[in-house]
């Protein structure tokens, strides 16, 4: 069921909005955890990791499910549907996947804001965990950037039930141009007597 233009351009902006927010936010998130990881005091290291855990659990997942279910509403609203071209299936199974990583993510984050905020944290500790929560940011800052860019681009190619869709879709096309009736006028070749 295809929307109404104004309901698809909110559907749309509201999709757009939050995966680039969720796309921002996990830029700040590594920028933090960069700070965490190389930061030559304590105080610095224990401010980013509670940063990170508020900005985890309070920005980056509320943006995660809103790009997810933005995404589903704006797709099933247009012509490009949710499971009719490749690309937009890729992006799917990228953002879901993407969103069940986040929340086991969410669990070491959560853990280390913890440390953080205790009384017995000092710069080296943690050192491994540390060292993953950079390179688990910087690779998701990769595949959300890999989503946005099927979106921009949007590589050719419909999946098998895209292929039939539009199969029926020309056949009833043509099946409703044979059944026109031969006398009447082509739209715009009317004359007026």
């Amino acid at each position: 069921m295809a929307m109404t233009p104004r309901p698809r351009k909110v559907a749309l902006t509201a999709h757009i909005t939050a995966s680039v927010g969720w796309l921002g936010a996990v830029a700040v998130f590594l920028a933090l955890a960069v700070a965490g990881l190389t930061g030559q005091d304590a105080q610095t290291a224990r401010s980013a990791y509670i940063a990170m855990g508020l900005t985890g659990w309070f920005v980056i997942v509320p943006l995660c499910f809103a790009s997810l279910l933005t995404g589903v509403v704006s797709s099933l609203g247009t012509t490009w549907g949710l499971v009719r071209y490749y690309w937009v299936v890729v992006k799917l199974v990228i953002t879901a996947l993407s969103t069940v990583v986040l929340l086991v993510h969410m669990q070491p984050v959560s853990y280390i804001a913890g440390i953080a905020a205790g009384a017995d944290w000092s710069s080296g500790a943690l050192d491994g965990l540390r060292t993953q929560l950079v390179i688990q940011s910087g690779a998701a800052v990769l595949v959300l950037l890999v989503a946005t860019a099927l979106s921009v681009y949007k590589p050719q190619g419909r999946t098998r039930y895209g292929q039939r869709k539009q199969y029926e879709q020309r056949t009833l096309s043509r099946a409703t141009d044979a059944a026109a009736p031969t006398w009447a006028p082509a739209p715009g070749n009317v004359t007026a007597p």
